[in-house]
């Protein structure tokens, strides 16, 4: 990732991951002004060494800013980016030792920790989320907010729908198709298609069954 030569950045979410991002985001030569979050109010004067400068809708009040979303769950990644307007400009952070010797393109806003590896004809959405040691092959697609875990492995072909979740070191074989908002659980070996929305795990991973809502009958 080339410096950015000063340029202020936000981070929102108060977050592992944005503790993870700091560095990087340093290294790069950004100037973090502060972590913007909802929960303000009950979180430390500072995360990482930055300040908590209040909630997201502070961050109208940085316009000079980019702005980096360090929400962990998909989902909620997306909502926070919806209540974000059309001035809102997006930074991109990968660490150093990624790995995209074909120069498969990243969205922007996306985040890529250390160890990823991308390998060809893949492609990779906005705000996605990709945590260390993720192995993306050959024509995959990774769809916007979509949060692959460490060690995730996708096998070729693979699509992973918008703001999907796959669990820490979840393996998924070639071609399968993973829904838009599906959840895989850790350590899950995917081999049929997981529809959108559900939440799948095991090895082989199967669909949970949902849970049911308060005073319903189990």
């Amino acid at each position: 990732m080339p410096a950015r030569g000063g340029v202020p950045l936000l981070l929102i979410g108060a977050s592992g991951l944005a503790r993870e991002v700091l560095p990087l985001a340093a290294e790069a030569g950004y100037e973090v002004l502060g972590v913007l979050d909802d929960r303000h109010a009950d979180l430390p004067p500072t995360i990482g060494g930055v300040p908590v400068l209040g909630p997201v809708t502070e961050a109208s009040a940085h316009l000079e800013a980019d702005i980096l979303l360090c929400v962990g769950p998909s989902r909620t990644r997306a909502a926070v980016q919806g209540r974000l307007g059309p001035w809102a400009r997006f930074a991109t952070v990968v660490d150093p030792s990624v790995r995209n010797p074909a120069g498969c393109p990243v969205g922007v806003g996306s985040i890529l920790l250390a160890g990823v590896s991308i390998t060809a004809d893949a492609e990779l959405g906005a705000h996605v989320v990709a945590m260390p040691n993720v192995t993306v092959t050959h024509d995959c697609v990774v769809a916007d907010f979509a949060t692959l875990a460490a060690g995730v492995s996708l096998g070729g072909g693979v699509r992973v729908g918008r703001a999907a979740y796959l669990g820490m070191n979840a393996a998924v074989r070639p071609g399968v198709r993973i829904g838009d908002g599906a959840v895989v659980g850790m350590g899950a070996v995917v081999v049929a298609d997981v529809p959108a929305g559900e939440t799948w795990a095991g090895v082989p991973a199967r669909a949970l069954a949902p849970r049911p809502a308060v005073g319903e009958p189990r």
